[in-house]
């Protein structure tokens, strides 16, 4: 299956594999917890990839780690270690 394979990015949105840590952000004054792998998923694919483009790298990664750790929960470190990294850049966090 590729990355874009649309099968495997419903697996991806509906993935309940916790993350390693549940991110407490706010978004447009909303508070939001992403505790999840889909949730994590759900969150910086329902953006635009405009917002998303200075951090267009780690964003990148973001989503193949997610990717990968809905596939292999022992995969969620490297998860959570890209989206902190992800949320810290963008001052999510």
């Amino acid at each position: 299956m590729s990355s874009n394979d649309p099968a495997l990015l419903k697996d991806v949105s509906a993935s309940e594999t916790p993350l390693r840590t549940t991110f407490r952000i706010r978004v447009n004054g909303q508070p939001v917890s992403i505790g999840t792998v889909g949730q994590a998923f759900r969150f910086i694919t329902s953006l635009s990839a405009i917002e998303w483009m200075e951090f267009r790298a780690l964003h990148d990664d973001a989503l193949l780690s997610l990717q990968r750790a809905a596939d292999n929960a022992m995969l969620t470190v490297q998860a959570t270690n890209a989206l902190r990294t992800l949320f810290v850049r963008a001052k999510l966090l």
